[in-house]
């Protein structure tokens, strides 16, 4: 076999392999007397087709099948005799295949690029630091709270916070519109649920008040007729509820897994629930200041075909989250290309330190990692098993724990300084966006 490469770029390259024919010819000829044996032609008894009539009828489509095969370990012979890896499929471009005749096609694709580790030592970040009081304690408890509050029913005005149930008609210009109409709805005022300008004017109503309301959609609406559109609503007002919430007391520890109703006892375990949640907050914001320094540091080209292998993951990934639904149009490569383009590069990036350092899985902090996994689900043992038994599950978890490794590594050399913080504010972060 020949083989001979040609750079028609940093990472393209263009491969011509020729190979003499009777390496199809004979797989040909194999199959075709192996065919005599076991095809049926009207005129001939079963195993006695002659050869040529075999050929004849079925030749071209076994010659088709052969040449395919042995095109695509050509391939992969002629990429491990010159060195090369791929990092995508190639394109074939046939140049004589014909029966009888040499072999010859041209193979054009992309190849890794060589990855240089940069020098990290001037890399800065931040490692946030913060310490859980009693006032954070006190906080999330009061959260818990309002997970198990009650509701009573007031014979008062409506106020932020409270209960509304009601129905409610909208028309617009008159007429009824789709998805204007609920019966026996209920409504906590102030919690979102609903349009700001139609929850606003809940405050002040009463329990049997009828009343009508305009409420002034927004232009960004989804429904395209409601679009900055102001609409009436006619109310009727069922009830009016306050909440109640309970007392931080022995059954509300038991109503959180606290068996003896110890309530020190739950407010240590909220605690330490709270530390490894923070533990995990600086853990992912030092992790994403490593990447983006990776990022920044390294700049190279890109395989194309690394990049669209995960424009068509990242698009996949987003039409499941909207329940898979057929789209009229594809979305287009453009919304992912940004974050395909800096996954690519990480990974690279990545495996590239793991090479230069020869860094492997630490099966110590692997273990850990998965103990940790475990005990956030009800059967810790069984989602270990389920880890252990599932090489791709495994796969995935030694992924991210050399993914860890290498942070580390780059902390060592990179320039690292505390940031003082509370842990109100790294936890709640984007408080503000959210509600």
């Amino acid at each position: 076999m020949q083989v001979s490469v040609e750079a028609t770029g940093s990472l393209d390259r263009r491969m011509t392999v020729q190979f003499p024919p009777d390496r199809v010819d004979a797989e040909v000829e194999k199959r075709l007397k192996a065919l005599t044996r076991r095809v049926r032609i009207d005129g001939f008894r079963p195993g006695k087709v002659p050869l040529k009539i075999v050929q004849q009828r079925y030749g071209a489509g076994v010659y088709q099948e052969v040449l395919g095969e042995v095109l695509q370990e050509s391939y992969r012979e002629a990429i491990q005799k010159e060195g090369l890896v791929p990092a995508g499929g190639p394109d074939i471009e046939p140049r004589m295949m014909e029966p009888g005749k040499p072999i010859e096609y041209v193979a054009s694709f992309q190849v890794f690029p060589e990855v240089s580790v940069a020098d990290l030592s001037d890399v800065e970040i931040e490692r946030p630091v913060a310490e859980i009081d009693a006032a954070d304690v006190d906080r999330v408890i009061e959260s818990l709270r309002k997970q198990q509050r009650g509701w009573a029913e007031v014979s008062r005005a409506a106020g932020e916070g409270d209960r509304v149930t009601l129905d409610f008609v909208g028309t617009l210009n008159g007429e009824p519109f789709e998805g204007g109409k609920a019966e026996g709805f209920a409504v906590e005022i102030g919690a979102g649920r609903l349009l700001p300008d139609f929850e606003s004017q809940l405050v002040g109503v009463e329990p049997g008040q009828e009343k009508t309301i305009d409420v002034t959609f927004p232009e960004d609406y989804p429904a395209e007729q409601l679009k900055g559109q102001t609409v009436q609503f006619a109310l009727k007002i069922h009830r009016v509820e306050e909440p109640r919430l309970p007392e931080v007391d022995a059954d509300f520890a038991k109503a959180f897994g606290v068996a003896d109703g110890d309530v020190a006892k739950l407010r240590e375990e909220v605690r330490a629930n709270m530390g490894r949640e923070l533990a995990q907050n600086i853990k992912g914001r030092v992790k994403k200041q490593v990447m983006d320094a990776l990022i920044a540091k390294h700049d190279f080209e890109l395989p194309k075909s690394l990049v669209q292998g995960e424009i068509d993951r990242l698009r996949t990934e987003t039409e499941n989250r909207f329940g898979g639904a057929e789209q009229s149009q594809p979305l287009p490569d453009s919304l992912f290309e940004e974050e395909a383009r800096r996954r690519v590069r990480l990974g690279l990036v990545v495996r590239a330190i793991l090479d230069a350092e020869k860094i492997e899985v630490d099966t110590a902090r692997l273990d850990r990692e998965l103990d940790a996994l475990a005990q956030t689900y009800e059967d810790p043992g069984e989602v270990k098993r389920h880890y252990r038994t599932n090489p791709q599950a495994m796969a995935s978890m030694e992924s991210l724990v050399l993914e860890d490794q290498v942070v580390d590594w780059v902390l060592e050399k990179a320039r690292v300084t505390e940031q003082p913080g509370t842990f109100d504010a790294l936890m709640n972060t984007n408080k503000e966006t959210t509600e």
